[in-house]
């Protein structure tokens, strides 16, 4: 219901990223974007698995995120695929971001891009990769999980 109120459709979601990081904060980040991208993207012609964000002078950039061309445009006007796109923060959480990216090793991450009000926004994580052990068990705690509800269902 809130998703609704606010206007908000996710266009793209990240649940690889869930599995490989541990998630410690999320924010929500404009990003600037040429107009056959914002046709695509509303599309949802998007594909954010393999993105990452890279500060530098003090900007944040999103990295290998792919937007497919936007078909019913000609070759001459559309973009590319995979260019870095700048990432729309306050000069504040860019300064806080850069210190705990470079003091504690973690990483930045995109976790959803959707539309809200008509812009499309990126929500972007902080966080720390998993280790194997850490992997196994999120796979077999789910696996629990899903015996419970089939036993349940069938009582």
């Amino acid at each position: 219901m809130a998703q609704q109120s606010e206007g908000i459709k996710i266009v793209s979601d990240n649940r690889q990223a869930r599995f490989l990081y541990e998630i410690l904060e999320t924010y929500e980040a404009g990003i600037a974007l040429k107009g056959t991208e914002v046709k695509s993207i509303r599309e949802g012609k998007v594909n954010i698995r393999d993105g990452y964000v890279l500060f530098r002078d003090a900007e944040a950039w999103l990295l290998n995120v792919n937007v497919s061309p936007y078909q019913t445009a000609s070759l001459y006007f559309n973009h590319e695929p995979t260019r870095s796109r700048k990432l729309l923060l306050h000069r504040d959480q860019i300064r806080k971001l850069i210190g705990k990216v470079e003091q504690k090793g973690l990483t930045m991450v995109p976790t959803k891009m959707y539309l809200k009000r008509g812009l499309v926004k990126v929500e972007i994580a902080l966080v720390r990769g998993k280790q194997l052990h850490d992997k196994r068990a999120a796979v077999k705690e789910r696996d629990h999980k899903r015996e419970i509800e089939r036993a349940l269902k069938q009582y």
